[in-house]
């Protein structure tokens, strides 16, 4: 298989730090050329599943301006220029929960969107976490957090109570690597 080149590209769009659209002409391996392909470019971010040192999962109860109502959600946010994503994850625990972990495993990296970029997430369980401080976020929603157990984490995921995708998916890797460990 052959990759698409990107022949051009041009900013229409540069509404942030958080959001740039860039217009790409683009071949196709066959020769097409599309002179109009959408590109969206927005920061990068860490999702993290905790669990403390008693089991428990870490979860917070919020709501997301894009989301109807209220969702189970993990701890995250989005990696500052030249942060490495492990640091970023262990910075966004510590503040979003008071909590460090002693333990990560990496779940992996994943494009948000695959035909039309919109950044990178970076997924990461945390093992033996213990609380060590004071919440100290700056998150712009209002969040509760909401430890749970081992089987209410499973409830809530069968029943789609995480209503973001990268939450859902970091849930189900971490209990997938967990499950491979026992």
């Amino acid at each position: 298989m052959q990759p698409w080149k990107t022949l051009s590209r041009r900013t229409i769009l540069n509404h942030s730090r958080f959001l740039v659209v860039e217009e790409h002409t683009i071949e196709l391996p066959d020769g097409r050329v599309i002179s109009d392909w959408p590109w969206i470019i927005s920061l990068d971010y860490v999702i993290v599943l905790a669990v403390t040192e008693d089991g428990e999962f870490l979860c917070f109860r919020q709501m997301k301006y894009g989301v109807d109502g209220t969702s189970l959600a993990t701890v995250g946010g989005y990696i500052e220029p030249g942060e490495d994503p492990l640091n970023a994850a262990r910075r966004e625990l510590l503040e979003e929960t008071g909590y460090e972990a002693s333990d990560w495993i990496n779940l992996g990296q994943y494009r948000v969107g695959g035909n039309h970029g919109a950044g990178m997430a970076y997924l990461f369980l945390a093992r033996g976490a213990r609380r060590v401080a004071e919440i100290n976020s700056d998150d712009l929603e209002v969040q509760e957090l909401f430890p749970l157990t081992r089987s209410e984490i499973e409830a809530a995921l069968a029943v789609g109570e995480f209503k973001v995708l990268a939450w859902t998916t970091a849930v189900a890797l971490a209990l997938l690597c967990l499950d491979r460990e026992d």
